[in-house]
């Protein structure tokens, strides 16, 4: 199939995505092989060079076609059941050494800064925790208080009810 060339708005000018780069895209839209050489496993799948195919994904990362490539892991599966958004208000002079320093312990798998919304929402540090009991996650916050110190002027601990589906923008 001959597919044009698609164009996307980057911040330095348009980016070019060839064919090859599309097909790339497409098959790893749903992810990775999970196996011990992904790389080469996709490119016997597209028919290129395990080289190529990296390369290319390296460029596409660089250019912002694709902003990232990590680990999803699925926490129920694991036996991580009681997972919860903790939610800080913390100083916004502080938030990033804060953040920075919360989102380096082991057990918090995400942390970004999110808006106040005065005066119903005045959290501004968000930190995912997962643990496999609500006695677990209550631990690790504790842990987390201990980070912030003085500095964490209040909390709320927010438990998923439900798993939403997590995808990014699919091409076809």
């Amino acid at each position: 199939m001959n597919l044009p060339a698609m164009k996307r708005q980057m911040p330095h000018g348009d980016q070019v995505i060839d064919e090859t780069d599309r097909r790339i895209i497409i098959a790893t839209q749903a992810g990775l092989p999970v196996t011990k050489r992904p790389y080469h496993d996709l490119a016997l799948q597209l028919g290129l060079e395990a080289n190529e195919v990296m390369a290319r994904m390296q460029k596409m990362i660089q250019d912002g076609v694709i902003r990232r490539i990590g680990v999803v892991p699925n926490h129920y599966a694991l036996g991580y059941t009681a997972n919860a958004m903790s939610v800080w208000d913390v100083p916004d002079e502080k938030i990033t050494e804060l953040g920075e320093r919360v989102g380096q312990l082991d057990f918090v798998s995400h942390c970004y800064q999110r808006p106040r919304h005065l005066p119903s929402w005045p959290f501004n540090l968000f930190a995912m925790v997962h643990g496999k009991s609500t006695a677990a996650v209550e631990e690790k916050i504790r842990e987390i208080e201990n980070v912030l110190g003085e500095d964490n002027r209040g909390n709320a601990l927010l438990y998923s009810k439900r798993i939403l589906k997590k995808t990014g923008l699919r091409l076809t």
